[in-house]
């Protein structure tokens, strides 16, 4: 029997009667450990603020109202371009009919530039690093996020998640729904750059302003 005859035959006997080697665990990389609703906020809240991002928190729908109303107030927001959702009407009760646009086929990129502000919805929060996931069914919807010089995200307590492996059923769940349109972008903190000299430039390629408006 030669060299080779003899590897082949070792490997025939390991393949029918050799050993049983047991493969590695994969290790846990994001564990789960099951923060509660408010670690999950505080944890965001923290996250976010790192990044110059900004959390108001409402604690019911009519508290939420007034917080965007004072919000679109005190930053003398003439008008603000928001996407058109159940949870934008209700939120945006306590503005005046005049002061919100909703999203439509026929915006155009120059228009969206102008506005006060731009009003989209969270589909999840991942607490781990203040970012929002925020679904974008149409180019205007998308251009939202971007254009205006401030972005208001809305979004539930409910829709807090502790990290991506946390949330990745619901997002397998929501991509994998054949009727679904568009595209998922990830937003942490407002538009930056530190390009230059390494002088850290807030909304450079995006909104100068983020902020998360969270209603339990």
């Amino acid at each position: 029997m030669n060299s080779r005859d003899a590897i082949l035959q070792r490997i025939r006997t390991e393949l029918t009667g050799g050993p049983t080697i047991e493969e590695p665990l994969v290790p846990e990389v994001w564990p789960q450990t099951g923060p509660s609703t408010e670690q999950l906020v505080e944890r965001f809240t923290g996250e976010l603020q790192d990044v110059q991002g900004e959390v108001v928190r409402g604690g019911s729908m009519d508290e939420a109202r007034q917080k965007l109303a004072e919000l679109a107030d005190q930053s003398q927001w003439e008008m603000i371009g928001s996407v058109d959702r159940p949870i934008c009407r209700e939120v945006a009760g306590g503005l005046a009919p005049e002061q919100v646009a909703w999203a439509a086929d026929d915006w155009q990129p120059q228009y969206m530039a102008e506005l006060s502000a731009g009003m989209v919805v969270a589909e999840l929060l991942l607490a781990d690093t203040g970012s929002c996931m925020i679904a974008c069914d149409t180019p205007q919807e998308r251009l939202l996020c971007y254009l205006p010089p401030a972005c208001v995200v809305v979004a539930r307590t409910g829709q807090l998640a502790e990290h991506m492996s946390a949330a990745w059923d619901r997002i397998a769940r929501r991509t994998a729904d054949p009727a679904r349109r568009g595209e998922s972008v990830l937003v942490t903190g407002p538009s930056r750059t530190a390009d230059i000299e390494k002088i850290l430039i807030l909304g450079a390629h995006g909104p100068k302003r983020l902020v998360v408006l969270l209603v339990d």
